[in-house]
């Protein structure tokens, strides 16, 4: 008995070791294959995703109206073009031309359906088309172009309805598993499950890209669906895909719920948008201009980064000298202005007529001024028919730096260049092919208006002040550059 004791002793001891040995290879977090089943929450969400389907009538182009040849007598191919040209004829009648997406409810009390713009844009007839086989005509109550979103009604009162709720994109995090589900290629009912792969994507698609980028299974039909997160929350509408084949190839683009949410509140509520408007023309700041600008960490300020204002919009809300062409936004109502493209969407969100903390660097100076904001959709018209303010005519003189010849902007000058008689300033008379202005895309004919935020109306203004950047050892001057038609922008040159 002693000496089994013993041995059963001696082989617990071992197993214990052993235990103890393989435990740090299993310890931490369990590297999981995906969730074991996303059956319950796909069941609990089908009803409320729907197929929409359209119809549109569209006009022949006219090129289907192409004459019959004339062939000679008894060609054997008589009777062939006799029957090609008789299924064409009628080419130029109008025609019906369908579409398929995808959209969801959100309102189950009012029929709210959420989806795609381009899946309705054009559309004369709308239908909603449900999981179980179900259909109802809807109305459009609004859409907006500039995110892809738009907003259709159905009569609540004409089926049980079942809705989904937005949830907060700005809390998913890269990796968090996603659900897609929608009608693409006209399947509907489809699910497809993936990760969020990339946040803040912007594909150029429009002014506020800001899409949350997914691997789950999007293709054509899927657009204006739902991508739902793990507890069954909207976090996004499929919108878009890259892939050179027209399937899926696990690159897929949803606008994010944080975004869509007061787009669809505006709509239903207005039947378009209001969005805040400032009333600026803006550009990137890059390395030499937050260079050019004093822009450095020594003044806590990090650069480059935030957006360089170009110009200001005549009657716009900040036509009042508030702010001013080289200011540099970098933060905006408390949020901050990483790069030029989120002062748009950030304002864009803004409420019309709110009075907004705005912080610039002016002249390497922080400061933080206050605004009142317009409404962006009247600003539009503004905009377009803006012309630039006249300034004091420049001075005779002929000068060369910076890789340029410029002189006088006489008469004979606007003339010769076509510049138009807003534009005030130096003209750039030439520029050597071989120069850094030439790789900036200074042309002759360009006007420069100001040198390192300073307004310069000669060449000798020019001259004096590329000479003050060299002693103060800057090594790139900052030049506001004037088209003929007084469009405005910024460019660095180095200073040799």
């Amino acid at each position: 008995m002693t000496a089994t004791n013993s041995a059963k002793t001696l082989l617990a001891a071992a197993l214990a070791a052993l235990t103890l040995s393989v435990a740090p290879m299993t310890a931490g977090p369990a590297l999981a294959i995906g969730p074991e089943s996303v059956a319950d929450l796909a069941e609990g969400l089908l009803d409320s995703v729907v197929n929409i389907s359209t119809s549109q009538t569209v006009k022949a182009d006219g090129e289907e109206n192409v004459p019959m040849p004339k062939l000679p007598e008894g060609s054997p191919f008589q009777d062939f073009f006799d029957d090609f040209f008789k299924e064409r004829q009628g080419g130029d009648q109008p025609r019906k031309v369908q579409s398929l997406g995808s959209g969801f409810i959100v309102d189950a009390a009012e029929g709210i359906v959420i989806t795609n713009n381009h899946v309705i844009d054009g559309a004369d007839d709308i239908e909603v088309n449900f999981h179980d086989g179900g259909k109802l005509k809807a109305k459009l109550l609004g859409k907006d172009a500039k995110t892809d979103i738009a907003v259709l009604q159905i009569d609540a009162k004409a089926r049980p309805l079942k809705a989904v709720k937005f949830g907060d994109s700005s809390r998913i995090r890269i990796g968090d598993w996603v659900m897609a589900i929608g009608n693409p290629f006209g399947l509907g009912g489809s699910v497809s499950v993936g990760i969020v792969s990339a946040r803040n994507r912007d594909i150029n698609s429009g002014p506020y890209d800001d899409f949350l980028q997914t691997d789950a299974a999007i293709n054509r039909g899927n657009s204006g669906g739902p991508l739902f997160d793990m507890n069954g929350e909207v976090i996004g509408i499929n919108t878009a895909i890259i892939s050179p084949s027209g399937g899926s190839i696990g690159i897929g683009f949803s606008i994010p719920s944080k975004l869509a949410v007061n787009v669809v509140e505006q709509l239903r509520q207005f039947g378009e948008t209001r969005r805040g408007w400032l009333g600026v023309r803006i550009q990137p700041v890059t390395d030499d201009i937050a260079e050019s600008l004093g822009m450095d960490k020594s003044r806590g300020v990090e650069g480059p980064g935030g957006a360089l204002v170009s110009g200001v919009i005549k009657g716009g809300p900040v036509d009042n000298g508030v702010l001013q062409p080289g200011d540099v936004i970098v933060q905006f109502d408390g949020q901050p202005i990483k790069e030029m493209r989120d002062l748009p969407r950030i304002v864009a969100e803004s409420p019309v007529g709110k009075d907004v903390d705005v912080k610039i660097v002016r002249k390497g100076v922080e400061m933080t001024i206050k605004v009142k904001l317009g409404r962006l959709e009247d600003g539009e018209k503004l905009a377009s028919a803006e012309t630039p303010a006249k300034g004091d005519a420049a001075p005779a003189a002929t000068a060369t730096a910076l890789g340029m010849t410029f002189g006088e902007l006489d008469e004979a000058k606007r003339k010769s260049f076509g510049i138009t008689a807003e534009v005030n300033g130096v003209v750039v008379t030439e520029v050597d092919p071989k120069s850094a202005a030439a790789e900036k895309a200074v042309a002759a004919g360009d006007v420069i208006t100001e040198i390192a935020q300073e307004t310069v109306k000669s060449p000798q203004d020019i001259l004096d002040r590329v000479a003050a950047l060299k002693e103060q050892g800057r090594k790139n001057a900052l030049l506001m550059i004037a088209s003929k038609t007084g469009e405005l922008r910024f460019v660095t040159i180095r200073i040799d």
